[in-house]
């Protein structure tokens, strides 16, 4: 899978939900995972395309979060972008030491708790860092198992937005993946050899949405049109067809 081709699908989501302006300065949370990794690099590369085509030119800025799980080494990381010339910074937090006091009663920790923490202390930095868009690495696969996890837990036909202005922190969030899915991704980051760093977090891979991904993925094996359909579904407001009562 080359990179090109993902490039063209973040052009996609670029052009249809107006992801990216002329004069942003965009911060991307890195985790060191496949997703956040080649967001980064690939909104580095779209720099030249969006500066000669839409004649629009930005900025990007890398924000690691150090967590405080043991056994993370990032100078792959800081090498990648050193050689590459993208601005990144780590910054060093006590999230997982917090989450440990705040444990579920079985000892493991609290996913929600600790997305609402990255989230907060990422645009903390964004905005100390003078950006007011932070992109995050979610992918269409991402879309469609969120969309599963709010019908089952939650009860409502609701999914994240390509793009959402939050007025109590001043930030505007993007998904530049929306149109790329998860082998896509994998693929990509194979095909060009991407430093990944793996996560050491207790949590990484039990998690409900695990358990969604792999439902969706045996769905999938016996209806192999449900995975385009699916995203298709979410984008296609015009044949939106639910319920509403008579007031």
């Amino acid at each position: 899978m080359s990179v090109r081709k993902l490039l063209g699908t973040i052009a996609k989501a670029d052009l249809d939900y107006g992801l990216i302006e002329n004069g942003d300065r965009i911060a991307i949370g890195v985790s060191g995972g496949k997703d956040s990794m080649l967001l980064l690099y690939c909104l580095h590369l779209y720099k030249k395309i969006a500066k000669k085509y839409h004649n629009k030119e930005f900025e990007v800025v890398g924000i690691h979060l150090e967590m405080g799980f043991p056994g993370m080494d990032f100078e792959i990381v800081r090498k990648f972008c050193r050689e590459n010339n993208i601005e990144y910074y780590d910054i060093p937090t006590n999230i997982y030491d917090i989450l440990k006091i705040h444990q579920n009663d079985d000892g493991s920790l609290k996913c929600s708790l600790c997305s609402k923490f990255k989230k907060g202390a990422v645009i903390n930095e964004a905005k100390r860092l003078n950006c007011k868009k932070t992109a995050f690495a979610h992918h269409g696969d991402d879309a469609v198992e969120t969309l599963l996890l709010n019908a089952i837990y939650g009860g409502r036909i609701a999914t994240f937005s390509p793009k959402m202005y939050l007025d109590e922190s001043g930030m505007t969030f993007i998904r530049p993946f929306i149109y790329a899915d998860e082998k896509m991704i994998i693929n990509t980051v194979k095909s060009i050899d991407l430093p990944i760093v793996k996560s050491t977090c207790p949590m990484d891979g039990n998690t409900k949405r695990q358990d969604i991904k792999e439902m969706l993925n045996k769905l999938y094996e016996e209806y192999p049109m449900a995975k385009s359909n699916f995203l298709n579904m979410i984008h296609n407001d015009e044949q939106l067809n639910l319920w509403k009562k008579i007031k």
